[in-house]
């Protein structure tokens, strides 16, 4: 119990000054359950209609990137409908979300229980215990579950609670964030950027968005929209680089019938769409030059004046231009208006490479990973540590839209491999992604690091071996910037401590 007290204060703390992280969560659930003969366990709270892990006990990092939606879980939803501890039995026919997620050997569950969070008749989260063997949970005293989940249950209003009193939200139980799936993000880089969104996106200050080809510029305007004033108004999105130069005007400010030949009845432009909410303008870099000063008047004078039509009309739209150019190297070559430049510049917000921030790479895969489980109609998709540790060596020259396309890809793959039969029950399949699967290139910038390493550990290792020497020596490496310290070597590797615990022991870096 003193562990507990420890653990809320801890959690408590964050909660009133700033935010807490899984990592707070992780501590009391494991205050709480760590004892239990449990092979992993879970706290999930409500994210809109599915649940989302944010504290994980014996189950990879990637599974906290996953939304479990309950009308996909069937498992889930009857722990959710039932008034005590739903205890299943060893044999229920009901799949399991994390069958093939607790080890290596893709095991199944054969005991599970959960219990309901509820402020009073809403539902807020979930506890479950899932154990490989049979049996181990049959000693756990249904008072004692009760009372955990009551002590959780309140956790979570408590939480909610402070949340609701800051102007900044709470990321371990908010329902937005900057990629809409509602986790906090590993990486500091990405932080940031959410917590630049959460500062401007109140305002109506024109803001221009930068980033490389694939990193999720989209979602970043999107959450900017959903956090504004505006979020009840329009988002409408437009890609300059998608209109001709005779056109653009058209589809930008509208037009009267008979303006232009083909002009056969009005048409109302994109600003006026927009008006009330948030016009995205994807692609600006591309606005012709003889455009860009009737953009200008807009952004200064907020109004627009259709093609054919005498008099201009009022709009209240606030832009969002998008671009993976340097706007500053266009107007330096003559390309580009420095009046708009500056205009549309006035927060400026850069979206940074999957490269830059490796640590959110497990959160992306268990996102993508869920997403293709349920279009693959799978009980599970896993990857193998191998997999993983080649997703984190390579250097993602196409980002965030590489990965999704690249994990689609390999689970189809790995459906293949998996699925002999014609008429294979896939409700009850547990894919496993292998670095085959991922057909991943093998000069990659960051995979000469994981080469170097393994080469030093042996001249001909199998790719297992080299992998483990990798993890090993990276580990190492962490816990020497951080003097030795688990927790904190934990957070820097964007793992749970318990499963880096867990993996310390298999490399041998700890005792069994």
């Amino acid at each position: 119990m003193t562990e507990f007290l420890k653990a809320l204060r801890t959690l408590l703390a964050q909660l009133a000054e700033h935010e807490a992280s899984e990592v707070h969560w992780g501590h009391l659930l494991r205050a709480l359950v760590g004892d239990f003969p449990a092979d992993a366990s879970t706290l999930m709270v409500m994210d809109g209609d599915a649940l989302r892990p944010v504290a994980l006990l014996g189950l990879n990092d990637e599974v906290r990137g996953r939304r479990f939606a309950l009308q996909d879980h069937p498992r889930l939803a009857a722990i959710a409908s039932h008034p005590g501890v739903c205890r299943f039995p060893h044999d229920s026919p009901l799949p399991d979300p994390f069958d093939g997620l607790i080890d290596e050997d893709l095991s199944d569950v054969h005991d599970c229980l959960g219990v309901a969070l509820r402020d009073e008749e809403r539902l807020t989260g979930l506890l479950t215990l899932d154990a490989l063997e049979p049996g181990c949970l049959d000693g756990l005293d249904d008072d004692q579950l009760l009372s955990i989940a009551r002590l959780l249950g309140t956790c979570l209003r408590l939480a909610e609670r402070l949340r609701t009193t800051r102007t900044r939200l709470s990321e371990a139980l908010t329902q937005a964030s900057s990629s809409e799936v509602g986790w906090r993000w590993n990486s500091r880089a990405m932080r940031q950027l959410d917590n630049a969104i959460e500062l401007v996106a109140p305002t109506d200050m024109s803001v221009l968005l930068h980033g490389e080809t694939g990193v999720g510029k989209e979602l970043a305007v999107r959450a900017l929209h959903r956090r504004s004033g505006r979020h009840q108004g329009p988002l409408v999105k437009v890609n300059c680089a998608a209109l001709t130069e005779s056109l653009i005007e058209s589809e930008l400010f509208g037009h009267r019938r008979g303006a232009f030949s083909g002009a056969t009845e009005d048409r109302r432009g994109h600003f006026a769409m927009a008006d009330g909410g948030t016009l995205m303008l994807d692609e600006i870099g591309e606005l012709p030059l003889s455009l860009q000063p009737k953009l200008l008047r807009v952004l200064q004078e907020g109004e627009i004046q259709p093609l054919g039509s005498e008099t201009p009309c009022q709009v209240d739209v606030r832009v969002v231009a998008v671009t993976n150019r340097d706007l500053e190297a266009e107007v330096e070559a003559g390309r580009f208006r420095a009046d708009l430049y500056h205009r549309l510049s006035a927060f400026p917000l850069h979206v940074p490479p999957l490269r830059d921030r490796p640590e959110d790479i497990p959160l992306l895969v268990g996102h993508f990973l869920e997403i293709n489980r349920v279009r693959l109609g799978l009980n599970n998709l896993r990857l193998q540590a191998e997999a993983e540790t080649a997703l984190l060596a390579w250097h993602w020259p196409g980002n965030v839209r590489e990965l999704e396309h690249t994990l689609a890809r390999a689970a189809l793959r790995a459906l293949g491999d998996h699925e002999t039969p014609a008429t294979a029950d896939r409700r009850q399949a547990v894919a496993l992604i292998t670095p085959d699967h991922l057909d991943l290139p093998d000069d990659g910038g960051a995979a000469v690091s994981m080469r170097a390493h393994a080469v030093s550990a042996g001249p001909s290792l199998s790719l297992k071996e080299a992998t483990e020497a990798f993890q090993r020596h990276h580990i190492q490496a962490s816990l020497r910037d951080h003097d030795g310290n688990w927790a904190a070597s934990a957070r820097a590797l964007g793992m749970d401590p318990g499963n880096l615990h867990r993996l310390a022991r298999r490399l041998g870096l700890k005792a069994s």
